[in-house]
């Protein structure tokens, strides 16, 4: 080696140690590191859905995100119109946010409800929804058979898919989502392995399904294919053999055709011997909006909202569209509202809350050992995330237009109530799962947090052992006699 090779000399004439690059690239040390990162990731989100209450705290924060975004939303969407009309920019929130304080109420309620009271509720709840479902169908068509612009009978009054008595408001059918899950759970859970006959489920499932899918098809289409998902849920989380399914699904096809065909007669907003709205928004779905006219306005507004969003956003409460220019922009249409002001990045977000809410309700039905919570836990889960996929697939242009909402992000008082309502029984589910009741008898919280919270759920009953789980010392002490 020559002078300008070796490394410094020291002060006393050493020479100092210099480390020798290892020759040629080290990428392996790298991309193991990258592997260790990812990998450490995974198994620090591994450990945390491992913890007990998992499923409770990620059910709480992805219904309690969805609800924030849903007040920001009906301000942004709402604020033009209710300024223009009312001259109070906070005129709508206000009332939402009302209803979002009542929905709290309920969860609250809900989440501390044992799963013998949801049994029992089932049947007042849905019983109560029909009788309501009943007043507004005969005072809708007691009014249109006698040419009445207003629906109304004393202190009653229908307005197609509301009722009111006085100044209270009630959407009957979104009680009916509810009260079906309760009653539905109840009934499947106590026939057990006799729901696979066909006689076990005319008597009295299917009779009270379809009396209640009439009652609400005649006025409002999207809700009862919202219900009809609720059954396949229930259905679907029992066990009930495919070929039940395959059956269902005819009558579930003839039985849509049937309510788009009647609303020529003026079922829903339709007018009698004019033309279908039903059919013309399915007929519009097979149709560019550009090319099908007034029945895809909505859609072609929808569109133009979404491609202003771009990727960010135009920023919050600077929507255009929402200018009176889409119809239902706080509403049915929200979520075209939030593509434009939040982007795709805010869309992306909303899908992943709601895919997080889909994953925690099916692992609260996967875990939790009661049938009855079991089925109402899935029936919950595919109610919400049904409902979801039909409002945003109709926004997007994916599926057909059928006015429902979007839960926890639309504006409407009733949905939202029954909605938190839903989430709160949940909770409770959640909070029954065995390693959770566990960890909470394990350590349970301070007696004043158990008043105004929630109780402590009961203890799961001890499984007995199974002969393969007995300890060599047990089966040799049996085989002494000892």
């Amino acid at each position: 080696m020559t002078d300008e090779q070796l490394p410094p000399r020291r002060a006393d004439g050493g020479r100092t140690t210099a480390a020798v690059p290892a020759e040629g690239p080290a990428p392996v040390a790298v991309s193991g590191t990258r592997g260790v990162g990812v990998g450490g990731a995974f198994a620090a989100l591994r450990g945390l859905l491992a913890r007990p209450l998992a499923s409770y705290y990620l059910l709480l924060s992805s219904a309690g995100l969805l609800l924030l975004i849903g007040l920001t939303m009906v301000f942004s969407a709402t604020s033009v119109k209710a300024y223009a009309t009312d001259g109070n920019t906070f005129a709508a929130i206000s009332k939402q946010a009302a209803f979002a304080l009542i929905g709290l109420v309920a969860f609250w309620a809900f989440q501390r409800l044992p799963a013998r009271t949801f049994r029992d509720l089932g049947v007042p709840v849905l019983g109560a929804s029909l009788v309501m479902l009943v007043i507004l169908d005969a005072l809708l068509a007691w009014a249109k058979l006698r040419n009445l612009e207003v629906a109304k009978i004393g202190p009653l009054e229908a307005k197609l898919l509301w009722l009111y008595l006085g100044p209270i408001q009630v959407q009957p059918s979104e009680l009916a989502k509810l009260g079906l899950v309760l009653w539905g759970a109840n009934v499947i859970a106590q026939k057990g392995a006799a729901l696979g006959w066909w006689r076990e489920l005319l008597n009295p499932l299917f009779p009270v399904v379809g009396l209640l899918f009439v009652l609400v098809g005649y006025n409002d289409l999207g809700t009862m294919l919202c219900l009809l998902a609720v059954v396949v849920g229930l259905l679907w989380a029992a066990g009930v053999r495919k070929r039940i399914f395959a059956t269902l699904s005819v009558l579930g096809l003839a039985g849509v055709s049937l309510l788009i065909a009647v609303a020529s007669l003026g079922a829903g907003s339709g007018e009698k011997d004019a033309e279908n709205y039903r059919l013309l928004r399915l007929t519009a779905f097979f149709k560019t909006p550009a090319d099908c006219g007034d029945p895809c306005y909505q859609a072609l507004q929808a569109r133009y909202a979404i491609d202003n969003g771009g990727w960010f956003g135009v920023g919050l409460g600077k929507s255009a569209t929402k200018w009176n220019w889409l119809p239902a922009a706080d509403n049915d249409f929200i979520f075209a509202v939030l593509a434009e002001e939040l982007g795709v990045i805010g869309c992306i977000v909303v899908l992943a809350l709601f895919s997080v809410l889909a994953y925690t309700g099916l692992r609260i039905a996967r875990r939790i050992e009661d049938p009855f919570r079991r089925l109402a836990a899935a029936a919950v889960t595919t109610w919400l995330v049904s409902q979801a996929v039909i409002n945003i697939g109709g926004v997007v242009g994916l599926l057909p237009i059928t006015g429902l909402p979007l839960p926890f992000i639309s504006d409407g008082g009733s949905a939202l109530v029954v909605t938190l309502a839903a989430v709160g029984m949940l909770a409770s589910f959640a909070r029954a799962e065995p390693d959770a009741a566990r960890a909470l008898h394990a350590r349970p919280p301070a007696r004043w947090v158990r008043l105004v919270w929630a109780p402590l759920p009961p203890l799961p009953a001890r499984r007995r052992r199974s002969d393969d789980s007995v300890r060599p010392d047990d089966a040799r002490k049996r085989r002494d006699g000892r």
